[in-house]
């Protein structure tokens, strides 16, 4: 497996887990459970945080003209890495929702 790809599997495993988390937070704010939720939404943040690592890891390695060949796996990766984060930016939104009612 070249390195693009295991960067890519990095990055679709570590956004999935973020995604997990923040899906679990909105869980736990509907059962009123908000200190769990702010915890979960944490966990889903370091997640993603490291995706994103990854992320402009390609980015720097791009930009300093180490250009690398796009597969499929890679622009999944960036799909699953984008749909997580606006998973997580959402569900801090019901979050506060949930505990404002």
């Amino acid at each position: 497996m070249d390195n693009i790809t295991e960067i890519a599997f990095q990055i679709i495993l570590y956004a999935g887990n973020g995604r997990s988390s923040a899906m679990e937070a909105i869980q736990e704010a509907k059962e009123g459970n908000f200190e769990e939720a702010d915890r979960k939404i944490e966990e889903a943040g370091e997640e993603l945080s490291k995706a994103h690592g990854f992320q402009t890891k390609l980015l720097q390695e791009e930009a300093s003209g180490e250009g690398t060949n796009v597969n499929v796996i890679l622009i999944h990766s960036q799909d699953h890495l984008m749909t997580a984060m606006t998973v997580r930016d959402l569900a801090i939104e019901i979050i506060e929702i949930y505990r404002n009612k």
